[in-house]
């Protein structure tokens, strides 16, 4: 096996490069969720004259923020960033990735660390569709604040992660039943990217996702076998 290695820019890259590919993204006629989610590739090549409509983009994230979350505090947060110019700036902060510049929008998934603190109104929707009578409600909500509240930063952090990769995932497949394309990236200086688009301190940085319409349809998927990676009852 070669020795040789890549710069983080070139191997971000490269793959367009080896990409053989020629057929557009598959146009899904059926779109169940098994096609769906058998059918979703990862697009990195995109129409740059394409745009979303905002009302669209709004409605994948709504779908996207139907997705299950810890204490279901909804700890995702998303920065759409459609604008060419702040495009164009992110760009060399994601290593010169072009998706960035041609895709319809990049939609930057975050994490709250401080999400516990909207517990009371989250319950208290709950209470008030009678889903939960008002005392339980207090229960839960009283103990979401002593537990979150005391939670180190590493695992409020650790839960934004595990929170928005759920949601961003639900967001990918929401796209692609709409015909749309998406590529996460989770190559870029989290640093610089906080400081460049003020990014709230108690924000984590999850991933970005370009969203738009694919031209190449991207790499068919290899994956280890099955058996490669299950493991039945507990590990010998």
């Amino acid at each position: 096996m070669s020795q040789k290695t890549m710069t983080k820019e070139e191997y971000l890259n490269k793959v367009k490069e080896i990409d053989t590919t020629s057929e557009a993204p598959k146009q899904l006629e059926d779109t169940d969720f098994l096609t769906v989610a058998k059918e979703r590739r990862s697009v990195r090549q995109y129409d740059p004259d394409f745009k979303i409509d905002k009302r669209e983009i709004r409605e994948l994230l709504e779908t996207a923020a139907l997705a299950p979350s810890s204490s279901n505090l909804q700890s995702w947060r998303f920065l759409v960033i459609e604008d060419q110019a702040e495009k164009e700036r992110l760009l060399p902060i994601a290593n010169n990735q072009q998706q960035i510049v041609d895709a319809s929008v990049v939609i930057a998934v975050l994490g709250d660390r401080e999400a516990y603190k909207n517990a009371d109104r989250i319950y208290s929707q709950i209470a008030e569709k009678g889903n939960m009578p008002e005392d339980i409600k207090d229960m839960y909500v009283n103990s979401i604040f002593d537990n979150y509240g005391s939670f180190p930063k590493e695992r409020l952090a650790k839960i934004a992660h595990i929170d928005g990769g759920i949601a961003a995932m639900q967001l990918m497949l929401a796209a692609k039943a709409k015909g749309y394309d998406t590529v996460p990236m989770g190559g870029y200086d989290e640093a610089q990217f906080i400081e460049a688009f003020n990014v709230p301190e108690n924000y984590e940085t999850v991933m970005l996702l370009s969203l738009g319409k694919g031209t190449k349809a991207g790499f068919q998927k290899t994956r280890l076998p099955i058996d490669d990676i299950l493991q039945w009852n507990r590990f010998e």
